[in-house]
């Protein structure tokens, strides 16, 4: 087949031999062209032929710039609007690990795909795929589609598609070893082992095989250990007091004698309990946490191939993938309604603990940590495995492609140290053996060692069992040429299930799973899809593909997709694509127990302290400025969502070496299935009152927060690419790139019909839209040497609480911007080495008050708080 100049430059990007937007290049122009399989098609094809934009990533430039993880890898990728890291798990109990989002619509609505298949689900979100699953090492490249794509691949292909794909196959032996540390003093360093060895020549001999076992590991940071988070919850500069009135010592109430003090209130018990200028006592939690969870991940991934003939080939591929995190936190927080007693030597005036006015033997209501029990202290284990078995090839003149998956991961979360039953604790404070105010009298029971909780409480199980077949070819000529031609079909069984230990989360106030008694849920997914090919013109092609997918709990749906590409002259080349699509809710979103957990900001009860000031029948300390309780978890009434996208762009290489390409994307999701922001709920009381559950005296009990249909959102923009291989110098070869996004619109709805609220450039709902992120590279390469500089930066955006510390409504966000340095030497025998700097000018993450992450100060979503990271790997062949 002939190709143009275009052509030619387009299969260089779309077959991954350009890493856009990490500004590492290698033209392999002069390659053969063959006929593959491309992201976003179920047609072999070249190419070139792609009628939608795809960004991909050659896994061996990677190692450059020090990234051992996928997580870390699309973070390059202007199109991953924000991503769930290993910081995201920081307060919580179990968690994904790390997921990506594209375009900001939730990481369930981008899949991903390991060999154009479906990945093991997280059972702690049920949509989602743990990135840490996967070895870079094993792969030799990432297919980003940046387009919708559910009529070729079913449900979350709303946003786009990550496909990462393996080695074809693999000869010899080659470890690496890679160590990275902060700067700044503290923690935060890793390690990084891998080891990649295969055996047999598939043409030759017949067969492959080869794995690949990836060990990596990172050392907790604590908050106290950044600037920029070492004061905690205390942030008068951003106009943010993120304490909590459960404090050490504890503060009192009695609520019919208006009682509310501390005995210490004047002191309280610095650094960590402070003075709250009215007689009780703050406790700053946030600065007890680690911002980054001690973590540890290991994976494996084999592959063997075995060739029958020519043209039909087997295989066998296994994954396994375990992680481990370790989260820190504040101390516990003793069970509501614990009360202290006059008959207690512990009880204000009697001795022990100085008196407070008006406390004269009546029953006290107490709010107050168990600090002398320690920090809080869990972990969580997750473990994946994808067996999977493969026949493709070709037969009687089509292409078949065939696949067995069995699918499993499990999430597991214990409590190691000071997490205590509350009912102990309760019982001891009202017996008076247990001080609430200070340290324990001689010869008291050791109430906290006796009361410690430890093991395992939480057991998750996903599994989901498929196949899929597909045939495709060439069914007939036209003028132009061939018309492609596919037709597949699949089907999967898909389990979820959660066990709770109650020996543990019955007792635990800490834990708030309390109600928890376990949850399941099961279904099957089938489905038919068809695709055609059709060169209309020489240089007009379209795509018309349509799939049919059958849920056995939501209902079914059709989903059309419409593309085309003209290329009218060989430098330029146009593409246009219009798709629907159809999300079911997870399992998890559907069945997912309810429990009964703390909001991670501070918040006041509108009706029982309206805008921070106490109101009849309120307890500043039950109901002003704290943590409030909410409900979370699944909904079966959930609703599926469906979604509409189309977009239009350009490719033009005006000159030889340089390629620019322009894409407009936009895309509707109707139904959306998500949680309310936190900040929603309490500030918009009219709104959201039917939310509010309360007990038989008025107080609040929670809020509900449970999986909504929350509306539509829509979100509009153009994506930027750009690619320059300069002609060669004396002292090398020199290469430039360019990856952006331009987010022009994201409006949402947090209720179906209601009015749209815009979020590109503000932080509303639960997150923030940079309008504008990029990442842009140099790469230099002569002989044995290369090094490469990267830039990434993304705009800022107006802050969750506008109010700024003059008291104006312009609070903002700064722009985030960081360069990656590093340089790479071959020149000796087997080996490589690579020095390099993350972070180069040690950037700290623009100051946010936002309360939706339990991170204080910045956003660990958009940011990194390590810090300028130095970094050496090392790799060697052995064989």
């Amino acid at each position: 087949m002939k190709q143009n100049r275009l052509s030619q430059s387009l299969r260089v990007i779309f077959t991954g031999s350009v890493s856009v937007g990490l500004g590492l290049m290698a033209a392999y122009a002069e390659d053969a062209v063959q006929r593959v399989e491309v992201t976003g098609s179920s047609i072999k094809g070249v190419a070139a032929q792609s009628t939608s934009p795809i960004t991909v990533i050659k896994t061996a430039d990677l190692a450059k710039l020090g990234i051992t993880t996928a997580s870390e890898a699309l973070s390059s990728i202007s199109a991953v609007q924000t991503q769930i890291t290993v910081a995201s798990n920081v307060g919580g109990t179990g968690g994904v690990g790390a997921a990506a989002d594209m375009r900001g619509l939730g990481s369930s609505h981008t899949l991903v795909l390991l060999n154009g298949r479906r990945m093991p689900t997280s059972p702690n979100d049920g949509a989602a795929v743990d990135l840490n699953i996967i070895p870079l090492d094993a792969l030799d490249r990432i297919e980003v589609l940046k387009d919708g794509a559910s009529a070729i691949y079913g449900a979350d292909a709303v946003a786009g598609v990550i496909n990462f794909i393996t080695k074809r196959s693999y000869q010899g032996l080659v470890g690496s070893v890679e160590g990275s540390d902060p700067t700044h003093s503290g923690g935060g360093s890793s390690t990084h082992f891998n080891i990649t060895g295969g055996h047999g020549d598939l043409d030759s001999d017949g067969y492959n095989l080869f794995g690949v076992v990836d060990f990596q590991q990172q050392q907790p940071l604590s908050a106290v250990d950044r600037s920029f988070t070492s004061q905690g919850g205390i942030r008068p500069d951003l106009g943010l007091d993120s304490t909590s009135g459960n404090s050490f010592p504890a503060n009192v109430t009695s609520a019919k004698d208006d009682i509310y003090g501390n005995p210490f209130g004047a002191s309280c018990k610095p650094p960590f309990s402070n003075p709250a200028g009215n007689g009780t006592c703050r406790y700053n939690y946030p600065a007890l946490a680690n911002i980054v969870p001690q973590s540890k991940q290991f994976s494996f991934l084999g592959k063997g191939t075995l060739k029958l003939d020519e043209n039909n080939k087997l295989g066998v591929e296994y994954i396994h993938a375990q992680s481990e995190f370790g989260n820190t936190s504040a101390a516990d927080i003793a069970p509501a309604g614990t009360t202290i007693y006059g008959t207690s030597k512990y009880y204000p005036g009697n001795g022990i603990t100085p008196g407070i006015d008006g406390v004269t033997g009546q029953p006290l209501s107490l709010n107050f940590r168990t600090v002398d029990a320690g920090s809080r202290q869990d972990e969580s284990y997750n473990v994946a495995d994808r067996l999977l078995f493969t026949a493709d090839g070709t037969q009687f003149g089509w292409d078949y492609d065939g696949g067995i998956a069995l699918n499993r991961s499990t999430a597991k979360s214990r409590v190691v140290a000071g997490y205590l039953n509350s009912d102990l604790i309760q019982q001891a404070v009202e017996n008076g053996t247990l001080n609430p105010f200070g340290p324990q009298a001689a010869g008291d029971p050791d109430v906290y060692a006796a009361s410690g909780l430890k093991g395992t409480f939480i057991n998750a199980k996903s599994t989901s069992v498929g196949a899929d077949f597909k045939i495709s070819r060439e069914i007939f000529q036209l003028p132009a040429g061939g018309v492609g031609f596919a037709l597949g079909t699949s089907y999967r069984h898909e389990k979820m299930s959660f066990d709770y230990n109650r020996d543990i989360t019955a007792v635990s106030n800490g834990l708030a799973l309390q109600d928890a008694n376990g949850r399941e849920g099961s279904r099957d997914i089938s489905a038919v899809f068809t695709e055609l090919h059709v060169p209309i013109l020489k240089t007009l092609e379209a795509q018309f593909a349509v799939r049919y997918d059958r849920y056995s709990d939501v209902g079914g749906s059709t989903n059309p997709k419409v593309s085309f590409r003209w290329e009218p002259m060989k430098e330029v080349m146009f593409r246009t694509s219009y798709s629907t699509g159809f999300r079911a809710p997870s399992l998890y979103e559907l069945h997912s127990e309810n429990t009964r957990g703390l909001t991670a900001g501070k918040y006041s009860d509108p009706v029982l302290c309206p805008g921070g000031v106490v109101a009849p029948n309120g307890v500043a300390s039950r109901d002003c400025k704290q943590q409030l309780y909410q409900l979370t978890g699944g909904n079966t009434d959930l609703k599926p969502e469906t979604s509409r996208s189309y977009g239009f762009g350009t490719v033009i290489q005006p000159v030889k070496d340089v390629t620019v390409s322009i894409d407009y994307f936009n895309v509707l999701l109707k139904h959306q299935v998500d949680t309310l922001s936190e900040a929603d709920i309490f500030n918009d009381y009219e709104k959201y009152s039917g939310l509010y559950v309360r007990n038989p005296d008025g107080s609040l009990n929670y809020v509900t927060n449970t999986n909504f249909n929350l509306g539509n959102s829509r979100t509009s923009g153009v994506d930027f690419s750009f690619d320059w291989r300069l002609p060669e110098t004396p002292v090398g070869r020199f290469n430039l790139s360019l990856d952006g996004t331009l987010v022009q619109s994201y409006k949402y709805q947090t209720e179906e019909n209601g009015p749209y609220e815009q979020r590109a450039g503000v932080y509303a709902g639960t997150n923030p839209i940079s309008r504008w992120r990029h990442t842009a590279g140099l790469n230099w390469k002569n002989g044995d040497w290369s090094a490469v500089l990267q830039q990434t930066f993304q705009t800022g955006y107006k802050d969750q609480n506008l109010t700024g510390t003059d008291g104006a409504d312009d609070r903002s966000v700064g722009s985030y911007m960081r360069y990656n340095l590093s340089g790479t030497y071959s020149g000796f025998k087997n080996a490589t080495l690579t020095l390099g700097v993350k972070n180069l000018f040690n950037k700290n993450p623009p100051a946010t008050n936002q309360q939706d992450q339990l991170q204080v100060g910045y956003d660990p979503r958009y940011t990194d708080p390590l810090g300028r990271v130095i970094f050496l790997r090392g790799t060697y062949k052995f064989m």
